[in-house]
C-alpha cells in the first residue's frame, strides 16, 4: 500500500523541492532520488520501478526524508537561538 504525505501548506512545495535537491546535492528535486539511490547502490531508473524491493525504495526514500528532516530540525534549532 503506497502512501502519500499531504503537505499542510501547499505554499511550502517549492521550498520542500529546494530543500530535497540541497540535501542530495543536485541542482533539482526530480534528481534528488536517482542522486541518493546512486549512493546507497539501488538501481533506480526514470518510469517504472516495481522490481524493487520494499527494502531497497526504503533506502531511497528513508535516507533522503531523513536528510530533509535533519536539517529541518537544524534550522528549527537555529531560529530559536535566535530568538
Amino acid at each position: 500500500m503506497s502512501r502519500r504525505n499531504k503537505i499542510l501548506v501547499p505554499e511550502a512545495r517549492r521550498a520542500l523541492d529546494d530543500l530535497k535537491a540541497q540535501v542530495a546535492g543536485t541542482m533539482k528535486s526530480e534528481d534528488a532520488k536517482f542522486e541518493t539511490a546512486r549512493e546507497v547502490g539501488v538501481p533506480l531508473k526514470k518510469g517504472y520501478n516495481g522490481n524493487l524491493t520494499t527494502r531497497e525504495a526504503g533506502k531511497v526514500g528513508g535516507r533522503l526524508g531523513g536528510s530533509m528532516v535533519r536539517e529541518l530540525v537544524k534550522m528549527a534549532q537555529e531560529n530559536l537561538r535566535k530568538q
